[in-house]
């Protein structure tokens, strides 16, 4: 691990590992917290590092310190998930593994809840960080595997880590982004044709509101992007859908679709499925909307979002009572999703449950105010009060 000002997170962190890895090499590079305090409590061996100014370089000045034959890289804000030890511990014993891909879940993100990380591999002098960006131990382990073929990339079907970073209140933190976005602003201009780099910048450009470079970026990368770089296509794909939905719905249409088509894990392609789904119920068809959620539903029952999504499906064909249903899976899983208590509540004013109505109305309207929505808040409340009677929850 590389950290710094981390005693939020890292106890957690350390405590989904502590009791299945052989060592564990904290690597501080600078904390004024209590970082390195937790860290030895945990049993880490805590090194210290100077910001060498890009993470590829960080990673691969820990490299020195670890000693294991199977090296599994976290950040502070991730947790291993206990289900995929076995398989994990299955696939280290393959003689010719030398990477094993992870999937991990993004708690909180808006869009990709689900992402591939290249975290576990084989100790081997010829793997090494690059990238100051996102860095990737990739680009080594493929000339690796050009030299001795017999080599092999091992992929965990069982979600591996869940990753706090993407949650909307970590991230308006800004200044771990902000070095972030320095990096990769340097990446690009060392090479501005990469596909890597121009879907993570084009993405970013794109959801702060300056399409018109992001757009430029992602067709940039898209047009150098190799047919058998899944994954990067994949997020060019994705990234530019976004950017063509509202003002080309019959283009973002296409462009999920062609996401969809990559050979992909379907964990990983479920925002193509579900912003898809979304288009075509705005779009009056329904029915299509309903089998795609259905389908994501099936993909990853763990998620709140394909439930909401499914709901608001059903309802739109006229299937009331399974759009209850889809709701109530909702909320069982993310009870403080407010659209999801909004959404149950009109369904079952719907099927004539005035009482469970008023209840769900009441968890949406608290629940906007909780999270600092209040003009949604009272807009709820004002359009609820032509349909029951509400007193202020």
């Amino acid at each position: 691990m590389i950290v710094r000002d981390e005693a939020e997170s890292l106890a957690a962190c350390l405590a989904s590992v502590r009791d299945v890895v052989d060592e564990m090499v904290v690597v501080d590079t600078g904390s004024e917290d209590d970082t390195v305090a937790i860290a030895r409590a945990a049993g880490a061996v805590v090194r210290h590092l100077p910001w060498p100014g890009d993470f590829a370089a960080a990673r691969n000045a820990a490299l020195r310190w670890v000693t294991g034959d199977w090296v599994l890289v976290l950040d502070a804000d991730e947790r291993l998930r206990p289900e995929a030890i076995a398989p994990l511990r299955h696939a280290m014993g393959q003689p010719d593994g030398l990477l094993i891909t992870l999937l991990r879940q993004e708690l909180g993100a808006l869009q990709s809840p689900y992402s591939s990380v290249s975290r576990l591999f084989r100790r081997h002098p010829a793997i090494a960080w690059t990238r100051a960006y996102h860095a990737l131990v990739d680009d080594s382990v493929q000339a690796l595997m050009a030299r001795e073929p017999h080599w092999r990339v091992l992929h965990c079907p069982e979600p591996a880590l869940l990753h706090e970073g993407y949650r909307p209140e970590r991230i308006q933190r800004g200044e771990k982004e902000r070095r972030l976005r320095e990096a990769m602003e340097a990446e690009w201009r060392r090479d501005p044709s990469d596909p890597y780099t121009c879907a993570k910048l084009g993405g970013l450009e794109i959801s702060g509101g300056n399409r018109e470079r992001g757009v430029a970026l992602l067709q940039r990368g898209l047009a150098h992007c190799p047919a058998e770089a899944h994954p990067e296509r994949y997020e060019l794909l994705l990234h530019l859908a976004l950017a063509r939905a509202e003002h080309d719905r019959g283009a973002a249409e296409r462009l999920y679709r062609e996401a969809l088509a990559l050979p992909l894990d379907p964990r990983l392609t479920l925002a193509a499925r579900l912003n898809l789904a979304t288009l075509r119920r705005e779009g009056g068809h329904a029915g299509e909307a309903a089998t795609l959620a259905a389908e994501a539903t099936r993909i990853a029952p763990e998620l709140a979002h394909g439930w909401l999504q499914l709901g608001l499906s059903r309802r739109q064909v006229g299937d009331l009572p399974g759009a209850i249903e889809a709701y109530r899976q909702a909320l069982a899983l993310e009870p403080t999703r407010a659209e999801a208590h909004q959404n149950l509540a009109v369904a079952l004013l719907l099927a004539g449950d005035v009482f469970g109505a008023r209840q769900h109305f009441h968890e949406a309207i608290a629940l906007l105010r909780a999270q600092g929505r209040t003009a949604e808040a009272e807009a709820l409340r004002h359009r609820v009060a032509g349909l029951v009677k509400l007193e202020d929850p």
